[in-house]
């Protein structure tokens, strides 16, 4: 009946045409009701084909992906696909426990440099983990860095005995030595750190000359000891370059690298 009173209302707007009649307003609305039950049919077969094909495209989509990731997974979805971070050589491990003013750091071959010994005869072996010679270059000049850890069995074999926490390198007042402004500190664990400067004077017959340095070594309670030169650099036909004005570390960085547990080997 809604159709009938829509007609109706559009009649009364015509008032008083001569071809309005109430049987032709309800001939008019069969035919407008046959014509909405067709575009309604219409309508509703369209969306149901269209809902069948996006159905299947869908599904088409998803096989490809899952074929894709199968066949090519992305870099960011598979737990291995991150390369391993390089090892740092000792230089980099060095370099990382001192302040970056100290200069540019590369592990060299003292004896190669200074008496042109084949490096395959230079290398010596190394029982700590940053043992080594080291060249630090800064603005210019070239110092150089030497450390060097000796288990106890080492130093029995060099010296006849273990590393001795009484002994006391230091000279005596008035005592005729190289050796200057050196401190001697026990430490509350029991180890003991001596460091000193030296003047390296020149030693006749002797075809490189060292620039003054700054020394040091600590003993352990267990008998070992670490070494240590932090050298202005030297003077000979393998020179890398002029002598630095200073050792290239300070005391106080050489206190903290000795110290500290990155230059000594790994327990068992």
């Amino acid at each position: 009946m809604n159709d009938v009173h829509e007609l109706l209302g559009r009649a009364a707007d015509d008032a008083g045409a001569p071809a309005f009649s109430t049987g032709t307003v309800y001939a008019r609305a069969a035919r407008i009701r046959r014509r909405r039950r067709v575009l309604v049919s219409a309508a509703a077969l369209t969306m149901v084909a269209a809902g069948a094909l996006t159905v299947a495209r869908a599904g088409d989509q998803g096989d490809t992906a899952h074929s894709s990731v199968a066949t090519k997974p992305r870099p960011d979805d598979s737990p291995t696909s991150a390369a391993p971070a390089p090892a740092r050589t000792k230089a980099e491990r060095l370099a990382a426990l001192l302040p970056p003013d100290v200069g540019r750091i590369e592990e060299v071959l003292l004896l190669a440099l200074t008496k042109g010994i084949p490096p395959e005869q230079a290398k010596k072996p190394h029982l700590g983990p940053l043992d080594g010679q080291y060249a630090f270059r800064e603005g210019g000049g070239v110092g150089y860095l030497v450390l060097t850890y000796e288990d106890r069995e080492a130093v029995v074999k060099k010296e006849g005995h273990p590393a001795d926490p009484d002994a006391d390198l230091c000279p005596e007042p008035g005592q005729e030595t190289s050796r200057t402004e050196c401190v001697r500190e026990v430490l509350p664990d029991g180890r003991v750190l001596t460091l000193w400067n030296s003047a390296m004077p020149f030693r006749g017959g002797d075809d490189v000359r060292w620039g003054p340095e700054l020394t040091g070594r600590l003993v352990q309670p267990d008998g070992s000891q670490l070494l240590v030169r932090s050298s202005t650099g030297f003077e000979s036909t393998g020179t890398q370059g002029p002598l630095l004005d200073e050792p290239p570390v300070s005391r106080e960085q050489l206190k903290a690298l000795l110290t500290g547990p990155e230059v000594l080997p790994q327990k068992p």
